[in-house]
């Protein structure tokens, strides 16, 4: 019955029955209660005749207090063991034993049986909530099906090992990452993703650990073990992210922490202050009940239960909300961070393009035909996971040009590959990596708009591959939303020449756009942007390639980082889709979190610090007082909760 921020949900069965239990003893207990309370106040208005008796009210009220009363106190006891003196606990048990003190049997009850039950209906929104996020993101099947010695075995998925094939059938749902091993399916990858629209996989690529195999049975050979799947990673990153405090949730409980011994102190200085002036001023006529009680409305009002609670379960609803439209946030403080953020740093390939390069035409040296330069190109890439040297391997495959071994295969950032192929050093890249070696190539590549990949053997240079890349769909609309969020500085940073990341920003109506940049010349650029103080910086990127910018940046935000190890460590905010306008929907998510975080608290303050004054005067009795703690404390909660359909 405590006010404790929500941490992550656990789908412990265990766990869950002991909550349930607790909840129905509480409702036993707070029904008693509410009965002895309610039947008391009944015969005291009748005035039955054995309620007139002082010590019949005092043992019947004292029954009635107890049921509710009892797990209070012990919990008092056991903060003040802990050396937690000013818990709310604490302030409820001397607010309601002063009561009885001063024969204000059922206002004490009152206090008592309120506050349980709004401890009550706290908790359970609280542990709904997280119920609520745990499903929305825990939906790892319980059983796999895996293929082995020709048979389909139904069995644990956590002991399915990698390497192993499984089988999904039409409506299932992935229990593993792996690889498709058949033609084309499509899945349904909204859990994931929050997109409802069926994606196509094919073979060869990536299927992940809560996808739903639409139209057919499909075959998965697997490649992460169940604890490693991307969706198990999501679920770790979402628990984690609650230990993950923000700034104002880590003021509040500072704040409470000096805020309650301050109105405790206050509420002893509402007693002691007019005694002390009783001596002075003889006509002032002080009478200890009067003010004990207007102390006592005072320590009922002081506690700080409406955002202890409400504030954390915010920020875990906001997190809960954003993962359900493919944004997965780190922690609370990232919710906070994205809202000050006015400056945008897009990496371009992959980002804003598709990254699915195609080779469109090959231009050869005389003495070098067209396949063997596409052969060279194709043998040197063949490892590597950049999307130009994927789109050369795929389009040697689709010649039918068979690959050669290498040896020592080096990658230059930034410029290309060397490696060795017959004998004889290859290089593939672009023509920075030429001149690093000093090899002479034609003037006109430099002017040439689109991508190229130069190749050379040797130290003769002996022709290009021309690509393209095509920027996604809805790139427009992610700038146009960013702006729509008076977001006006957004640039492009890219390694590709100047020609093309200009080409591509004038497109998209950005007017900074830096090409022919390092991995060390993004690091510099973004060090520049943070010498100016008032640039919140925002770098997407893919998460892997772009670590260093990511960590220097504000805000780290890795686009398609599902199935990245890289991505998921080095982000702060990692978008599940490679949709660009998402980073729209995570800072609009974190202002919509923060604004509710901030109703709560303007709420909270606002009323208790009324009823504290009227308190004080008083004008305020311990049921306005009640209202004051409780009330509030419901209303900031249901508020909390309301975030879940706020983020769109």
């Amino acid at each position: 019955m405590s006010c404790k921020c929500c941490g992550a949900h656990e789908q412990a069965p265990i766990e869950h029955i002991e909550k349930k239990n607790n909840l129905l003893k509480g409702y036993w207990r707070i029904l008693l209660s509410a009965l002895l309370l309610f039947g008391g106040i009944a015969m005291n208005a009748m005035d039955i005749a054995f309620f007139r008796e002082k010590y019949v009210a005092l043992a019947w009220y004292v029954l009635a207090y107890l049921p509710v009363g009892l797990p209070v106190l012990k919990e008092a006891w056991e903060s003040i063991t802990q050396k937690d003196i000013f818990s709310e606990f604490t302030l409820m048990s001397i607010a309601t034993l002063g009561a009885f003190y001063i024969g204000e049997y059922p206002e004490g009850v009152a206090v008592m049986l309120f506050y349980s039950l709004g401890e009550l209906f706290q908790d359970k929104a609280v542990d709904k909530a997280k119920r609520n996020i745990g499903a929305l993101l825990d939906v790892r099947p319980e059983t796999a099906t895996v293929i082995r010695g020709g048979e389909a075995i139904v069995g644990d998925p956590r002991k399915v090992e990698v390497g192993e094939t499984i089988e999904v059938k039409a409506g299932e749902r992935v229990p593993l990452d792996g690889v498709m091993l058949g033609g084309v399916a499509a899945f349904n990858t909204s859990a994931l993703t929050g997109e409802s629209v069926p994606r196509n996989i094919r073979k060869g690529e990536e299927v992940l650990a809560g996808m739903i195999a639409t139209d057919k049975v499909v075959r998965v050979e697997v490649t992460r073990p169940f604890e490693k799947s991307a969706l198990s990673r999501i679920l770790e990153l979402v628990q984690n992210a609650a230990e993950r405090k923000a700034p104002a949730e880590l003021f509040i409980r500072k704040f409470a922490r000096v805020y309650t011994p301050i109105v405790t102190g206050l509420a002893v200085l509402i007693v002691l202050l007019p005694f002390c002036y009783s001596l002075v001023d003889v006509q002032f006529v002080f009478t200890f009940n009067d003010w004990l009680y207007r102390a006592l409305v005072f320590l009922v009002i002081s506690c700080p239960c409406a955002l202890v609670v409400s504030i954390p379960l915010g920020y875990f609803g906001g997190i809960g909300a954003a993962s359900r439209m493919g944004v997965l946030f780190k922690g609370g403080n990232y919710l906070d961070a994205v809202t000050q953020i006015n400056t945008v740093v897009f990496d371009k390939t992959g980002t804003l393009t598709k990254g699915t390069f195609e080779v469109q035409s090959c231009h050869t040296q005389p003495g070098i035909s067209e396949e063997r330069l596409i052969q060279l190109a194709a043998s040197a890439e063949r490892n590597s996971t950049h999307p130009i040297a994927k789109a050369i391997v795929n389009y040697a495959g689709q010649r039918n040009i068979e690959l050669i071994p290498t040896e020592e295969v080096t990658e230059i950032a930034g410029h290309g590959l060397e490696t060795i192929i017959d004998g004889t050093r290859v290089l593939a890249g672009n023509t920075r990596l030429l001149s690093k070696y000093q090899i002479e190539y034609p003037e006109e590549l430099l002017f040439i708009p689109d991508t190229i990949v130069v190749c050379a053997v040797g130290t003769e240079y002996v022709g290009y591959l021309l690509l393209s890349d095509t920027l996604k769909e809805d790139a427009f609309k992610a700038i146009e939303e960013l702006k729509a969020l008076n977001i006006t500085n957004i640039q492009i940073l890219s390694g590709d020449k100047q020609a093309i990341v200009t080409n591509f920003a004038k497109k998209l109506g950005i007017t900074q756009a830096y090409g022919d940049l390092l991995p060390d010349g993004k690091v510099k650029h973004i060090e520049e942007l943070r010498r100016d103080a008032e640039n919140q910086i925002a770098f997407v990127g893919d998460g892997i390639n772009d670590a260093p910018v990511l960590a220097l940046s504000n805000v780290g935000i890795a686009m398609g980082g599902l199935g990245s190890d890289a991505a998921i460590e080095t982000a702060d905010i990692v978008i599940q889709t490679d949709q660009p306008s998402k980073v729209a929907t995570a800072i609009r998510a974190g202002r919509q979190t923060r604004r509710i975080i901030w109703q709560n608290i303007s709420l909270a303050f606002g009323i208790k610090l009324l009823v504290l004054i009227l308190g004080a005067g008083g004008l305020a009795t311990l049921w306005e007082a009640v209202f004051a703690d409780v009330g509030v404390a419901l209303i900031a909660i249901v508020n909390a909760i309301r975030i879940q359909k706020l983020i769109k």
